[in-house]
C-alpha cells in the first residue's frame, strides 16, 4: 500500500506536522465540554493515530486537564499563535487525537462517530447519520 501523506501545522507555521493517512485508526467528532472551550466551538473533529506515526516538528505547549471520565488529557498548541494541534490521555500514550482543522488539506477526513453527545448543543447538534454515544465510547 503506497503511502499517503497527510500535512498540517499551525496558523503561523512554526508547528508542522505530518502521517501516513493510511495509519488513521478512526476520525470522530467529540462534543464534550473540554473541547468546545479548547476550540471554541460546538465540538473538536479528532483524527485518532498511533503516536508512532506521527511526525512533529516544532514544540508544543501543553496544557492538561482531568477530562469528565476522569483521565487527565493534554492539548498541545503553538505557544506562538495559540493553535490547537493536538491532544492525548495519559492513560493511552500510544494514541494521538489530531485536531482535523489543522491539517493542510482535510477533504479526505470522514468522521465515524460522535462522542459526548450528552454535551452537544442544539446550534451544534450531533450528526444523525453517524453512530453516537453519551460520552466517551466503550
Amino acid at each position: 500500500m503506497s503511502k499517503l501523506i497527510a500535512q498540517g501545522g499551525c496558523l503561523c507555521g512554526q508547528v508542522r506536522y505530518e502521517f501516513d493517512r493510511n495509519e488513521v485508526l478512526s476520525v470522530g467528532h467529540c462534543h464534550c465540554t473540554d473541547c468546545q472551550k479548547a476550540t471554541g466551538s460546538g465540538k473538536a473533529t479528532i483524527i485518532f493515530l498511533p503516536t508512532s506515526a506521527l511526525g512533529l516538528n516544532g514544540n508544543l505547549t501543553k496544557y492538561t486537564v482531568v477530562g469528565s471520565a476522569g483521565s487527565r488529557v493534554t492539548r498541545g498548541f503553538c505557544p506562538r499563535c495559540g493553535c490547537p494541534i493536538l491532544s492525548y490521555t495519559e492513560e493511552d500514550a500510544g494514541t494521538r487525537f489530531i485536531k482535523a482543522g489543522s491539517l493542510d488539506d482535510p477533504s479526505w477526513v470522514v468522521a465515524a462517530s460522535s462522542f459526548w453527545s450528552a454535551s452537544a448543543h442544539a446550534w451544534s447538534p450531533v450528526d444523525p447519520e453517524l453512530p453516537s454515544f453519551s460520552g466517551n465510547p466503550s
